[in-house]
């Protein structure tokens, strides 16, 4: 919803998106797609374009929770995050960094970490291995693909 607020802001104010944001923006709407399926997705896009100023602000600043669809199987811990904190909790499930998510989001560091310590804090998850096993259970993320076999070892050169 948050792009379409700011693809709403951006057309008002006639400026196009730049290159670097529509790419990270069609990554993020094939999640959301996939996630929420097409009509969903298309009434939140309806939704965020006709937001106001401050909605977009109470929407960005976490004060606006989305129902969860119905149905959904997500561990409990994964309902108390926002959509931000979520974001956050799938790049640490594909092994970003923290200093690979600061520059992927427009961040600090700082601010990573930060985001960080009220998620282990909301779920009780202080470890990445147990951020990345939640994101999974959840379906946040696909597991990465096994490498194929090593073959017997060779001969041990001295």
């Amino acid at each position: 919803m948050l792009h379409s607020v700011a693809q709403a802001f951006l057309e008002r104010a006639g400026e196009p998106w730049g290159e670097l944001q529509a790419c990270y923006r069609r990554e993020s709407l094939a999640a959301v797609r996939a996630r929420l399926g097409d009509e969903q997705a298309d009434r939140a896009h309806a939704e965020g374009m006709a937001f106001s100023v401050d909605e977009a602000l109470d929407l960005a600043r976490g004060q606006l929770t989305a129902p969860q669809p119905q149905g959904s199987s997500a561990p409990p811990g994964l309902a108390q995050l926002s959509g931000r904190e979520q974001e956050l909790v799938i790049l640490v499930a594909r092994g970003a960094t923290d200093a690979q998510i600061a520059e992927r989001l427009f961040i600090s560091v700082s601010t990573v970490r930060s985001h960080l310590d009220r998620i282990r804090d909301k779920i009780g998850c202080r470890r990445r291995a147990d951020l990345t096993r939640l994101a999974l259970q959840a379906g946040l993320v696909e597991p990465a693909p096994h490498p194929p076999a090593a073959g017997p070892p060779g001969p041990r050169r001295r």
